[in-house]
């Protein structure tokens, strides 16, 4: 019962803790674009459920703390709904109370009758909160860790595989990919992943001589410590660079942010990839997590971290700087979440915003309350298909009977 309690620990703790410290950052974006345009607010709450602790500032907001650590959120005043978006006849009602109780010129103080541009700051500045908490984290983290570059030498090549009918061998260095330049192993790994069928061109040293080999990823499945049992792309190759194949240099702190960006960039870019491979049919999405998958790779995380022997000290600060490289991701991936073009997120309501902004008037109430509708059921395939991942990678139908 103890180990049972320790692990749930261990993988249960630091994915709140993570979830809640990105989500309550995001919902502060909102929160502070919102009071610089003197939006009236009502609450801003750290989780959810029956409050804490709360207390109420001097501009009538009230922050509390709530039993449920899944996040937090804001709420503007007169919010009709969850999603913050009112019809027709709920804005006319609300104007007419708001002007009852406080006079005319008191509905400007209210989020829905700010100019379109203003909210669409407002809702923004969320996923933007996002984007500046993984930078910031990813410029400590090389500011603290500096950067270290692993060529991309091969080790090992699987007998059998595409690599080895390709002609790789032992010692080769990979320099470039279809004609773009290679510098470090991540990138390859990171290319032969989101190339699945696709034949690739690898550009490789060996000795004196520069040779060009074709080999196509293949799916494999694998057992990975951190993100569970998946199909990925594999072309059969160990990579392991020699002792002269790594370099590495301390980051100034201007060098740190640009690296940052770069690191951000680049992961944004790769997420979009993948998301329009699977909907053009070349990807299955086995890399998609859920909230289970999410939980296994916060706890897989603070295992390695710890696992070495190392003093007190030292254990603590890999792991620190582990969670922080951990989290940076995670903002990453609720920062593109949320701008996609999906009713009920962000990205949702900028779409919404974008069309008033053109036609002059608000999306009709009757195509706002399908496209919430829509958008529900669009989130909910969603998170029941990255469960469906979650599930399959834990192995659990295989332990209920083999079904997967």
């Amino acid at each position: 019962m103890t180990g049972f309690i320790g692990q749930a620990l261990i993988y249960i703790v630091p994915f709140l803790l993570v979830l809640t410290f990105i989500v309550t950052l995001h919902e502060l974006g909102h929160f502070l674009v919102a009071r610089a345009f003197k939006v009236k607010i009502d609450r801003f709450s750290i989780g959810f459920g029956k409050t804490i602790v709360s207390r109420t500032d001097k501009q009538g907001v009230e922050w509390r703390i709530a039993w449920l650590p899944l996040g937090g959120y804001v709420k503007f005043s007169g919010d009709l709904d969850a999603s913050s978006v009112p019809d027709a006849e709920g804005l006319a009602e609300l104007k007419s109370r708001v002007i009852a109780e406080h006079g005319p010129g008191a509905e400007r103080d209210y989020f829905h009758f700010k100019p379109v541009w203003q909210r669409a700051l407002i809702v923004a500045a969320g996923p933007m909160a996002n984007f500046a908490l993984a930078l910031v984290l990813l410029t400590i983290l090389f500011s603290v860790i500096g950067e270290q570059i692993a060529a991309p030498r091969v080790a090992q090549v699987v007998p059998g595989s595409p690599a080895a009918a390709a002609g790789f061998q032992p010692r080769d260095l990979i320099t470039a990919i279809n004609g773009r330049p290679v510098t470090e192993s991540g990138e390859v790994t990171q290319t032969i992943l989101l190339s699945a069928n696709d034949p690739l061109t690898f550009t490789v040293e060996r000795g004196d001589r520069v040779l060009s080999l074709v080999a196509t990823p293949v799916r494999q499945l694998e057992e990975n410590a951190v993100a569970g049992r998946m199909r990925v792309a594999r072309i059969g190759l160990g990579l392991a660079p020699l002792r002269e194949d790594y370099t590495y240099r301390r980051l100034n702190p201007f060098e740190a942010v640009g690296k940052g960006t770069d690191t951000m960039v680049s992961t944004v870019t790769t997420t979009f990839r993948y998301l329009g491979r699977i909907f053009a049919g070349k990807e299955s999405g086995d890399m998609l997590n859920g909230p289970l998958g999410i939980a296994k790779a916060a706890g897989g995380v603070t295992k390695q971290a710890v696992a070495h022997e190392a003093p007190p000290a030292m254990l603590a600060l890999n792991l620190l700087l582990t969670m922080l490289n951990f989290a940076a991701i995670i903002s990453i991936g609720m920062g593109i979440v949320n701008l996609l073009p999906i009713p009920v997120l962000d990205g949702g309501h900028l779409v919404f915003y974008g069309y008033e902004a053109v036609a002059r008037r608000p999306v009709p109430a009757r195509v706002q309350e399908v496209g919430y509708r829509v958008g529900l059921a669009l989130l909910a395939g969603l998170m029941l298909f990255a469960t469906w991942n979650d599930l399959q990678k834990l192995s659990l139908f295989k332990f209920l009977g083999g079904l997967a």
